[in-house]
């Protein structure tokens, strides 16, 4: 049986991975499309994911997760010019938040952490930031799947496929394997 840590470690990825499967669908000048001034564009959210994992994820165990040194009102900038700094961004956001939780032991689990100087478990921390982070790539998947409309390849389930999936899944042996493990 998996542990908490390995559970929320594979989550992660496989949030990781729906955000990276939609930034490779999509061109690059749409990755910086925005619906008007209010909204953001997919560069801007990962701006935000990345800046959040740096503040949350550098030494998570022994400083506050919200850093001085964190800019996040410039997080919301448009000030990123390709698509391959773009994922140098997403990447150092991603490094340093499984650095982070490889280090941990389930013994840590239960210590106590803060954000804006306010205490958590360690668990609870992981679960507040895996909450945004899904939250934060659902938006990304969403504004991929607009902008390519028809040319969308589904993360999950294509539409109209539900009975044919279902069927393939109930055909084989009931297996040990979690959903994220076909990532």
């Amino acid at each position: 049986m998996d542990s908490f840590l390995q559970n929320n470690i594979k989550l992660f990825k496989y949030y990781k991975s729906l955000g990276e499967k939609t930034i490779n669908q999509i061109s690059e000048e749409k990755l910086f499309w925005q619906y008007n001034e209010e909204s953001n564009s997919i560069a801007i959210i990962i701006k935000h994911l990345s800046g959040n994992m740096l503040s949350r994820w550098t030494d998570f165990l022994t400083s506050d997760g919200e850093k001085e040194w964190r800019k996040r009102d410039g997080e919301f900038e448009d000030n990123i010019k390709s698509k391959k700094e773009l994922e140098k961004i997403w990447n150092k956001g991603w490094d340093c938040l499984f650095n982070a939780l490889g280090a941990l032991s389930e013994e840590d689990l239960n210590k106590t952490v803060y954000i804006r100087n306010m205490s958590q478990s360690v668990s609870d921390a992981i679960n507040r930031q895996l909450a945004h982070y899904a939250y934060h790539v659902g938006q990304i998947v969403f504004i991929g799947k607009m902008m390519n409309n028809k040319d969308w390849k589904s993360l999950s389930i294509p539409k109209g496929d539900s009975i044919k999936y279902n069927k393939e899944k109930f055909n084989i042996p009931k297996q040990g394997k979690h959903f994220t493990d076909d990532e």
